[in-house]
């Protein structure tokens, strides 16, 4: 093997150590597997936000969509990443994290029903099981590349590798391994950027560059892509928001203003990051004027544009961020699958009936005892789903190894009707169970309606147009329905304890 493989291979073992050296922060507590017992400091989570945003498409996409199309069909993935973050902390970072939740379907139950929570559950599983695939993908690909072995097997020891230390620790795992994968990867990409430029110097790339390509065209000019570029920005920006992954580390921040501050921290970080990523995409004009695959336009300047060390720093932080946002994805859907469908609807009634029964033959549990008990069992749950979660995003990475437009109509659909049942069950009293149902099933079946039905010249209006629609839905019938319906708006002025016990979470 080569010095560059032999150092990704360092690299790889050590973050892999590293999250299972977590497993014993667990504790046999699904509540610390999730959320580190709510414990986190603003390092740690601002950290993790960091790199749950620096993804495959906000690194090597980035830089391939600008070398294809020009500035923003790039950097309109880190900035639609970073914007989000920004709008997370302003707006829902706060009230969330008082909430004192597990998973962001709990607020879909404790504020509407139990229907409510499946369907956005589901939803969200979906979107973010074909998100893990992506980044596996990515991720393999990479290895496959540098490794020079088969693709297939290459993902398969990826995403073995990722489950195992996710599964070991948990959320413990993603902070630990987030320390060791993001900062080095942020000093071999902003290293290698200035490399370049104290070598090259800037003139020698700007005279490949069209000029459409650095101009504010892409935000205004329709045949240059305006439309497109503000469906991507606003579906990361603002629906990303109603993410499983970000919103575990805003839940398991210590306090509210911990949660709000680490949010502006990851956004900062992404830009920074985006930018670099974006401007080696232009310089990639110069370097690779006939390069056969734009994807490879990062891994490339790595292995053959920039000294060693800068180059190792930057291939393992673009398998870092594969890594870094398919660990989170496997958490998130793994503790929605175990907390919010198998725990709610199986487990807790069997807990229930268990206690009922002892208390009958002269041996009652006591509260403590059952919490104790329901907590393990969600930590069991919990990493049982990990597995079929892994194995479905394997084979997703296989048959389809570009999600593409696949991942954006997914998010899309999550972004179409639970964003606004979500924001309006924060900030609107009148908000209850029938607006939010119409809210979700009106906005994600008019997305998947525009999908097929959209003209191209106007595609990216299906992405901005279905939200729209869902407010419009949600505010009448909520509003119809006051009566019949009252809203439960109460339980997010509760103190946790007691929202806990009436959200029956235990």
């Amino acid at each position: 093997m080569s010095a560059m493989a032999w150092g990704l291979v360092v690299f790889i073992v050590f973050f892999f150590v590293v999250g299972i050296g977590m497993y014993y922060l667990v504790q046999q507590s699904g509540r610390r597997f999730i959320i580190c017992g709510k414990s986190l400091p603003f390092f740690l989570v601002g950290t993790m936000l960091l790199a749950q945003s620096l993804d495959a498409n906000a690194t090597m996409g980035n830089a391939a969509g600008v070398y294809g199309g020009g500035w923003w069909a790039g950097f309109q993935f880190p900035f639609g990443l970073a914007l989000c973050l920004f709008v997370v902390g302003c707006f829902y970072a706060k009230p969330l994290n008082r909430m004192n939740m597990l998973t962001l379907p709990d607020f879909y139950f404790r504020r509407f029903n139990w229907f409510t929570e499946i369907i956005s559950g589901l939803l969200m599983i979906f979107s973010f099981a074909i998100l893990v695939a992506g980044n596996f993908a990515g991720a393999a690909w990479i290895v496959s590349i540098i490794f020079k072995m088969d693709y297939v097997t290459a993902l398969i020891i990826i995403a073995i590798f990722i489950m195992v230390y996710t599964v070991s620790g948990g959320l413990y795992s993603c902070a630990a391994t987030d320390i060791v994968q993001i900062y080095p990867a942020l000093i071999g990409f902003v290293g290698g950027l200035i490399y370049l430029l104290a070598t090259h110097g800037w003139g020698h790339f700007s005279a490949a560059i069209p000029s459409n390509f650095t101009d504010l065209s892409g935000l205004y000019s329709i045949e240059n892509g305006a439309l497109l570029n503000w469906a991507g920005i606003l579906a990361l920006g603002i629906g990303d928001v109603v993410a499983l992954d970000f919103m575990e580390r805003v839940f398991a921040a210590r306090t509210p203003e911990i949660a709000r501050k680490s949010c502006f921290y990851g956004a900062v970080g992404t830009l920074v990051a985006g930018v670099v990523c974006s401007y080696m995409g232009l310089m990639g004009l110069t370097f690779f004027p006939e390069i056969a695959d734009a994807r490879m336009i990062l891994p490339t300047i790595g292995q053959d544009m920039v000294p060693y060390v800068f180059g190792l720093l930057m291939l393992g932080g673009i398998i870092a961020a594969g890594a870094s946002t398919a660990d989170g994805g496997i958490l998130g859907v793994s503790a929605v699958l175990g907390r919010n469908i198998l725990q709610r609807n199986i487990l807790l009634p069997l807990e229930r009936r268990r206690k009922a029964l002892g208390k009958d033959e002269g041996r009652e549990i006591s509260d403590e005892e059952a919490k104790i008990i329901s907590d393990r069992n969600l930590l069991i749950a919990a990493r049982i789903m990990a597995i079929p979660v892994v194995a479905f995003a394997i084979f997703l990475a296989i048959v389809k190894p570009e999600p593409g437009i696949m991942l954006v109509l997914a998010f899309d659909v999550v972004f179409a009707g639970c964003l606004v049942p979500l924001t309006l069950g924060i900030y609107w009293k009148k908000a209850n169970t029938p607006g939010a149902l119409a809210a979700i099933f009106v906005g994600s079946i008019l997305r998947l309606i525009l999908f097929y039905q959209i003209p191209e010249h106007l595609a990216g209006l299906d992405t901005l147009i279905p939200p729209v629609v869902s407010l419009m839905v949600m505010v009448p019938v909520s509003l119809l329905t006051q009566k019949t319906h009252p809203p439960k708006h109460h339980v997010i002025d509760m103190v946790p304890d007691d929202a806990d016990v009436i959200a029956g979470i235990w």
